[in-house]
């Protein structure tokens, strides 16, 4: 199995498109990501990251025909218990804004030391006979006690790994190194070489 020559980025969020296209761009450059689908939302009832993305994938694929990648991420902080994970996305309630998973998250680890966290992404790439291959990228680092940094999106600006915030990286740089940017290449090293465990 190879990488697809077209794919479909299975999410309506356009921000998590932005940054699988830069990522993709140069993993797999002869890949020509499709834009302008359209298909039905998904729900993510699954109870974990890979169900979640292998949910989105497969409902893309199905809808559009195209090989559609899907990605699931959760905030797992230790402090939480590996909260929010599977509904770091909903943390403050169904179709809480950024600042608002953000603000509940500063809010309630007020009281703690203990700000380790990382972000953990799975993402699933489906294809039209049915197969789908995962992968899984985890970024270590902890949670400020407020917001830093004006770039990145979600949870960014209280992320912090080697003290600097998610937003206070530079895209390019973030890119590289980022949850995301590990489970893509991860995902990109198991299509080219199926053998791979």
């Amino acid at each position: 199995m190879r990488a697809p020559s077209r794919l479909v980025i299975a999410t309506k969020n356009s921000d998590k498109v932005r940054e699988v296209r830069a990522v993709l761009a140069r993993s797999i450059p002869t890949t020509t990501v499709v834009e302008g689908l359209e298909w039905d939302d998904v729900d993510e009832t699954g109870s974990t990251l890979i169900e979640n993305a292998l949910l989105k994938a497969m409902a893309v694929v199905a809808a559009t025909g195209i090989p559609a990648l899907a990605d699931d991420t959760g905030l797992e902080v230790d402090a939480l218990d590996g909260g929010p994970g599977v509904h770091t996305a909903r943390f403050a309630g169904p179709g809480a804004s950024y600042e608002a998973n953000r603000q509940k998250l500063i809010s309630v680890l007020t009281d703690t030391d203990n700000r380790s966290a990382r972000f953990r992404t799975v993402v699933a790439m489906a294809f039209p006979d049915g197969t789908a291959v995962t992968a899984e990228g985890v970024l270590e680092g902890e949670i400020t006690r407020g917001e830093r940094g004006s770039g990145g999106f979600g949870y960014d600006p209280v992320f912090s790994v080697g003290g600097r915030t998610l937003a206070e990286i530079p895209e390019r740089e973030k890119n590289t190194m980022s949850h995301r940017a590990v489970a893509l290449a991860a995902l990109v090293e198991r299509l080219n070489n199926p053998t791979t465990d």
